[in-house]
């Protein structure tokens, strides 16, 4: 439903934002932005393509994400057991734009990737999409609750191929030169949230966006040195001022040599495209402006690092993979019988954290050796499960995975069950076989239950559980 004046967010905008605004947009314009902040917030979902190839909601295409939609209306999610099971995605339309710069990059076959701000992790998965089974993402995120937040919505994706990390971005100083592209969605001042968050509103302030240009441009220096030579720096922010949009993309070209990159764009999709100018060099920008697109307000440019004349080395394990608490694993033959088998399509290597047992492709160990040994990581691959006295107890992230599971029974649950299932009350199995039940909604993994017979246990998650007011 509309809001009924046009008077309610106006008003509680800060005068100097207004005249911020009324300077990049004329006072006309100023008008028509001013009137669509007054609107519905568009609803929007990115599909996950391993597990979903239809939107399951009524609504129409995304113009710069084929795999993207709007909605006719804003489901409840929560009560959706395709949301928890990472189906898809609820991410904001004009950030899966990233979609259209990512296929304007001239990448290697298998590409290393960094999203150096990555929580709470939509930008990740559309990543994670992109570089399937060949590439591996870095998603790093240095705010613990934040962290968890990524990790979670990577786990639901499913994919397995990211290392989820908790870092300061200057705590990557010895991965310069390591990735084909690297992401900074910088925070900033958040001007383009105005019409979904209120908060947002109350937080701004001219000094605001003077602390966050700051904090941009110290993240900016250390992400500056991290794409490979030939590689690619994105940077984009939701907000819409110059101080922390095109005046950090000229420190960027004036300080690093970063050059241009154009996404081409069709004028149907009311995209506009700022400029700025160093040297003989003109760099485009991607603005999103509410009352132009359907979505919220974003700002993105893509810049590629120069290309130097010395061969790129690129990351090499060690012979010996010195790690504090994590190290390689190995099943010997003679218990070979109480692990379950692995189908990955690939050959994975093993290692062990604690008790908790990770699989990665053996492509990437060398890569995730030297990162492990670099940066705080919090989880990577995909968790299989907790072996311990020679047992093993199969982990929930396992199940969210995209590749078969074959030593477990299996049974489908009705949307009641799940939902059931997903709030971690008991379920009764209508199967026999005891021990553990991957449980699955339409087709899809769902998790893990331990049937005892008369009863069962319920391995999801607590921390995730649906919790009803």
């Amino acid at each position: 439903m509309e809001h009924s004046t046009e008077s309610q967010i106006k008003n509680r905008l800060p005068e100097t934002f207004l005249d911020q605004m009324k300077q990049q947009l004329g006072q006309l314009e100023l008008e028509q932005f001013l009137q669509a902040l007054e609107q519905k917030t568009p609803v929007s979902l990115r599909l996950n393509p391993k597990k979903c190839q239809t939107s399951p909601f009524e609504g129409s295409p995304l113009p710069w994400c084929p795999q993207a939609y709007y909605l006719e209306e804003r489901p409840i999610f929560t009560l959706d057991p395709l949301f928890h099971l990472g189906a898809y995605y609820v991410q904001e339309a004009s950030s899966n734009f990233l979609w259209q710069a990512l296929h304007q990059l001239d990448l290697p076959h298998s590409p290393l990737a960094l999203d150096l701000c990555a929580a709470p992790g939509g930008k990740s998965t559309l990543i994670s999409s992109f570089l399937g089974e060949e590439g591996l993402l870095v998603a790093n995120e240095v705010i613990k609750s934040r962290n968890q937040v990524l990790r979670e919505n990577l786990i639901k994706w499913g994919l397995g191929n990211a290392i989820v990390s908790q870092n300061d971005p200057s705590h990557f100083s010895n991965l310069e030169n390591s990735f084909d592209f690297v992401l900074v969605d910088a925070p900033c001042s958040g001007e383009g949230l105005f019409r979904k968050d209120p908060q947002a509103i109350a937080e701004w302030s001219q000094e605001n966006v003077h602390v966050c240009k700051g904090r941009q441009l110290r993240i900016l220096q250390q992400a500056a040195g991290l794409p490979k030579p030939g590689g690619y720096l994105i940077y984009s922010t939701c907000t819409y001022n110059w101080q922390e949009n095109e005046e950090n993309v000229r420190y960027l070209v004036e300080n690093f040599g970063y050059e241009k990159v154009i996404v081409p764009i069709k004028n149907s999709w009311h995209i506009t495209q700022s400029e700025i100018t160093v040297s003989s060099q003109t760099i485009p920008c991607y603005r999103f402006y509410p009352h132009k697109v359907k979505g919220e307000g974003l700002f993105m440019a893509i810049l590629r690092k120069p290309a130097s004349g010395e061969p790129h080395k690129p990351l090499r394990e060690g012979r010996d993979f010195n790690h504090p608490h994590l190290k390689r694993f190995s099943i010997k033959n003679s218990k070979r019988s109480k692990f379950p088998e692995l189908n990955f399509p690939f050959e994975v290597k093993l290692y062990q954290y604690d008790k908790h047992v990770f699989a990665l492709p053996e492509k990437w160990s060398p890569v995730f050796e030297k990162v492990a040994t670099q940066l705080n990581v919090q989880y990577f691959g995909v968790e299989l499960g907790d072996w311990t006295k020679e047992q093993f107890f199969p982990a929930h992230a396992w199940a969210m995975g995209i590749y078969p599971i074959s030593d477990y029974p299996s049974v489908a649950l009705s949307r009641e069950e799940a939902i059931q299932y997903l709030k971690k009350e008991p379920i009764t199995l209508s199967i026999k076989e005891r021990g553990w039940v991957l449980v699955k909604y339409k087709g899809l993994n769902l998790g893990w239950i331990k049937n005892l017979g008369n009863r069962s246990n319920n391995y999801y998650p607590k921390e995730w559980r649906i919790r009803m007011k």
